[in-house]
């Protein structure tokens, strides 16, 4: 057993010092998790990666409903699902009229319109994988772990426990099915 898969049974067995002892041990992978996917978010993005880390430790570590975790894969996949939902809940409130919604913003000194904000592209993807893990769910889970996490096809597969040719498949079907769903024919 490895330290971070011991850490998070002792977090389970309720020792109220293994979660500040976990943090050491998984910032680094998750802060690179979170720098590659912000990475591949449109420009003017205001959250950093430090804070998404934060924020998904907090939801992982801090709350106070009971979380268990099989492993380390099993961890880093929950990882993957709340850096997801942070990103959503990001998008979603930048897209409220409050915070300029669909308003393109006007540079006055060059009289060259913003880029528009690309936010809506992952709202839209988010709802697709609430669709594909309908009907699904392994190939939803893949995606999220590529999209979000930033794995490779085989870490994911190891995560996920089935083989390298198995999620192969299943990335080729979930990114035809994705296709399909965007772009129609």
């Amino acid at each position: 057993m490895n330290d971070v898969t011991r850490m998070l049974s002792q977090i389970e067995a309720g020792d109220p010092t293994a979660a500040s002892q976990l943090l050491p041990l998984v910032y680094g992978e998750l802060r690179d998790l979170a720098a590659a996917r912000l990475h591949r978010e449109p420009g003017g993005q205001t959250l950093q990666a430090t804070a998404l880390v934060h924020e998904v430790y907090l939801r992982l570590v801090g709350e106070k409903e009971e979380q268990s975790w099989q492993n380390r894969g099993h961890f880093f996949a929950a990882a993957a699902e709340a850096m997801r939902r942070i990103l959503v809940e990001n998008a979603r409130r930048k897209g409220r009229v409050r915070h300029g919604g669909k308003r393109n913003r006007l540079d006055l000194d060059s009289g060259a319109i913003a880029i528009a904000d690309e936010n809506d592209e992952l709202l839209e993807l988010d709802g697709l994988l609430d669709k594909l893990a309908v009907d699904d769910p392994p190939a939803a889970k893949l995606v999220q772990l590529r999209y979000f996490a930033g794995l490779t096809v085989s870490d994911a597969a190891r995560v996920m426990g089935i083989s390298s040719r198995s999620a192969d498949r299943l990335w080729a079907y979930a990114r035809a099915w994705l296709y399909q769903e965007l772009y129609g024919e």
